[in-house]
């Protein structure tokens, strides 16, 4: 059996008035993603590392955020289609890992449903996607509550 490993890791600004899509649930917060799509840091984190997975790129080179294609685009779909394209390489996602750096709002009462959310997508069970939060005790642009940054690891397992 032959298996890969990706990382991926993304960073969004935050800015008042926005809506915050974490792991592709809508989180009730003051502040939201300053981005072309959706900013998803989440996905697009998941999404660079099932990608360099199998050394295909990374998402601002899939979907370019100078194209108006992806303008506001829900990042579910751009996963979705990142999950396609790994598919048609002949290989599966065996299970993801998520780490999310976000001082406020608490992430816990949605950790289940981001779960929940990206494993249909992702083609696997729930109990195979892990997403964790943490905060950086106040340290640094994440502490200051300036942004978001999200690192996530992806086993994809060949068909």
């Amino acid at each position: 059996m032959d298996i890969r490993i990706g990382n991926g890791y993304d960073v969004h600004a935050l800015a008042p008035g926005l809506p915050m899509w974490l792991g592709g649930v809508q989180i009730p917060s003051e502040t939201g993603f300053v981005a072309h799509s959706d900013g998803d840091v989440a996905i697009h984190a998941l999404c660079d590392a099932l990608l360099g997975a199998l050394a295909l790129g990374d998402i601002g080179h899939l979907f370019p955020d100078t194209s108006a294609e992806w303008k506001g685009i829900d990042s579910k779909i751009l996963l979705r289609k990142v999950v396609d394209l790994i598919h048609e390489k002949g290989w599966q996602v065996g299970n993801v890992d998520i780490t999310i750096a976000l001082q406020r709002p608490k992430l816990a009462p949605h950790i289940v449903t981001m779960r929940e959310t990206l494993s249909p997508i992702l083609g696997i069970t729930p109990d195979r996607v892990s997403v964790k939060a943490t905060t950086t005790e106040r340290l640094g642009f994440v502490g200051r509550c300036e942004g978001c940054e999200v690192w996530a690891t992806a086993l994809l397992i060949q068909r």
